[in-house]
């Protein structure tokens, strides 16, 4: 499955980073990780943590997937509104989703400052604001359950948002104090490097075929022939677990950015704060670390990548149009546009656990808007895992829920 489509931002801004050898001998591990992008990094990081030898495979360069396409905003919020995940899963679970979420940002910025990361990390406040008129109400009533839930928020009148962020055409909004932003490509990069020095294995351009699962380890057969012999395998796909898990457990969508040229001078005022709106598909928006701006949306059903990439004239326009909406006078400068693939689940939540038909194996699939944030929980849970312990939000992200 090809996961991106034309010039995607921090390909072209970071180039190749890093490059690595594709698998020419048999192998043996404690555990195998099976993709090479922001996930894979991050629970790459915690086996080696761990203790474990560990190897990485990935069937194209590393980050060249969904890592190299991401908008990479980081948030607690889940596409679900925490109101209606409480009816769908109860109040108490769905607060602590929302909580993991927001101990990931914090997860992140510990693991930037140990790794001595320069990838542009920020915490940022977030404004989730309301697009259209009905939503007024029932934001309203999303802002009091976070409220309520220890969140801290603050609701922001119509008037308030324009006197602040110089954006018209909203109906109020909520303002959390939780939020960052990332250059999630170079970050998993210097994640893999940091690793490559305490033992991790990295092979690219090296795929999986077949696996055999064998009573107390895995045999994985990758296409060019040679094996690797694994005691646990942590599949960390993403969307292309699709192509693995044959039921319905996830929406493919196609998502599309453009980033604006340097110095976007008009855009100042919403520098260090994640914007996203109630629209559907709603809009979202951020600055990047070296003067840009970040615009995203425009959401269709994915089909194919010929046809999500036919669409990115036509996104690029509408996202353009959206944006007049709330800032009539300025005008952006396109630099890049790009289009990515990713996972909508009913619940908003992600898939990170065991699955029957995989033996000795996890999946770390983090969907939604919060797909880097999940993948940062999911490093806790496969630590559990791993040591044969239960992780309090197993239930909540498990296969079959």
């Amino acid at each position: 499955m090809d996961l991106k489509s034309n010039e995607p931002f921090w390909l072209i801004k970071n180039g190749l980073i890093s490059s690595y050898p594709s698998l020419k001998e048999d192998k043996k591990c404690d555990v195998l990780i099976i993709g090479g992008g922001i996930t894979g990094s991050l629970i790459a990081h915690q086996m080696i943590k761990d203790g474990y030898s560990t190897i990485l495979i990935d069937k194209r360069e590393i980050c060249n997937g969904s890592t190299s396409a991401t908008t990479s905003m980081l948030q607690y919020e889940v596409d679900v509104p925490l109101y209606k995940m409480s009816e769908m899963i109860g109040e108490t679970a769905a607060i602590s989703c929302y909580k993991a979420c927001e101990k990931s940002i914090e997860d992140i910025a510990g693991l930037v400052k140990d790794i001595k990361s320069r990838s542009g990390f920020r915490k940022k406040i977030s404004l989730y604001y309301a697009a259209r008129k009905k939503d007024a109400d029932w934001l309203e009533h999303e802002f009091e359950a976070r409220r309520k839930a220890g969140f801290d928020v603050e609701y922001l009148s119509a008037k308030e948002i324009e006197k602040r962020y110089e954006i018209t055409n909203t109906y109020g909004g909520i303002l959390s104090k939780s939020g960052g932003s990332i250059d999630a490509f170079k970050f998993s990069h210097e994640l893999l490097r940091f690793n490559e020095k305490k033992g991790l294995e990295i092979y690219d351009k090296t795929e999986l075929r077949s696996v055999k699962y064998l009573k107390d380890h895995n045999l994985a057969l990758t296409t060019s022939g040679f094996t690797i012999a694994a005691k646990k395998i942590i599949y960390c796909v993403g969307y292309e677990s699709k192509e693995l898990i044959k039921e319905d457990f996830v929406n493919l969508k196609s998502t599309y950015a453009i980033v604006s040229e340097v110095h976007a001078k008009g855009f100042k005022t919403m520098e260090n704060t994640l914007i996203w709106n109630t629209d559907e598909p709603y809009l979202y928006m951020r600055s990047t670390d070296d003067g840009r701006f970040l615009i995203g949306g425009g959401d269709e059903d994915f089909h194919n990548a010929e046809k999500r990439d036919a669409l990115l004239s036509k996104k690029e326009k509408e996202i353009l149009r959206n944006l007049k909406r709330i800032k009539p006078d300025e005008h952006f400068y396109t630099d890049f546009v790009w289009a990515g693939t990713f996972g909508e689940t009913k619940d908003g939540l992600p898939y990170i656990g065991e699955h029957q038909n995989f033996k000795n194996s996890y999946f770390v699939c983090g969907f939604g808007g919060n797909g880097i944030t999940f993948s940062v929980t999911g490093m806790e849970m496969a630590s559990a895992f791993m040591k044969n312990s239960k992780h309090p939000l197993s239930e909540y992200f498990r296969f079959g829920r």
